[in-house]
């Protein structure tokens, strides 16, 4: 009784066990891990070969419209070349036709002196044999009488211009000089100094305006324009007349010196 509780007993067990109705459960994973392990399955395969089949067909089909549009670019380009091959020939056929005109008239023109040439040449003889019968009609004398009056009317020219010339006003050269005359110092009295200034006269000069310009320490000099004819008035002149008065003047200087 007791031998047969415990058969029973593992029975009860075994019944209450359930992976055993699980059992294809268990056997698709096991298949799925030797797959796993021995390579790709084959409807694996088969979904890579029509990838790569379809990747194949794009790229061919791009490669053939690339050929396509290089075609048309080449058609075109060959168009436009035979195009511009056709206005060549007709420009080369119009420069033919232009220097062929120009060559018949070039040679034409070559012809036209050699026939000119030859009335010329029949005709001097004639001139010479009525050269012959004019001898009795040349004036040996003549000459002499004609370089006379050649030579009066020459002079006479000569004269009629040299008048002219002389009655012309000739152009007198003038220049603007600014001079900067210093005094010796602050006590000297600048208006006795321009007074002196002033009093150079000489042919050809002429005083302008004038200003008293400070120097430093209360010390001005006199700034006096003046107006010279180049040929008759210098600048050493006035600096050697104006220094004369040494009692008011230390030095002379040229500040500007313009020509008019």
């Amino acid at each position: 009784m007791p031998k047969r509780s415990t058969k029973m007993s593992g029975l009860q067990c075994l019944a209450t066990e359930n992976v055993w109705f699980d059992k294809h459960c268990y056997d698709e994973a096991e298949k799925r891990f030797y797959e796993g392990a021995n390579g790709p399955s084959t409807q694996q395969v088969k979904t890579a070969l029509q990838q790569a089949k379809g990747r194949q067909q794009k790229r061919q089909h791009r490669n053939s419209s690339s050929h396509a549009g290089g075609d048309h670019e080449l058609t075109s380009r060959m168009k436009s070349l035979e195009l511009e091959n056709h206005t060549l020939h007709k420009v080369v056929e119009e420069m033919r036709a232009a220097l062929h005109k120009l060559e018949t008239r070039v040679a034409t023109l070559e012809k036209s002196p050699a026939s000119a040439a030859v009335p010329c040449a029949k005709a001097a003889p004639v001139q010479q044999v009525n050269g012959d019968d004019d001898d009795d009609d040349i004036d040996l004398f003549g000459s002499d009488s004609d370089d006379d009056e050649t030579a009066r009317l020459k002079q006479e020219r000569l004269d009629a211009y040299a008048a002219k010339k002389a009655k012309k006003p000739t152009l007198i050269a003038k220049s603007s000089i600014l001079l900067d005359v210093k005094p010796w110092d602050d006590e000297t009295d600048m208006a006795k100094l321009e007074e002196c200034v002033r009093t150079v006269q000489m042919d050809g000069l002429l005083w302008g305006a004038s200003k008293l310009v400070p120097v430093g320490y209360g010390i001005k000099k006199l700034q006096i324009n003046c107006v010279v004819e180049d040929d008759k008035v210098g600048t050493d002149i006035l600096e050697e007349e104006i220094t004369k008065f040494e009692d008011f003047v230390q030095s002379v200087d040229v500040a500007a010196f313009n020509k008019i």
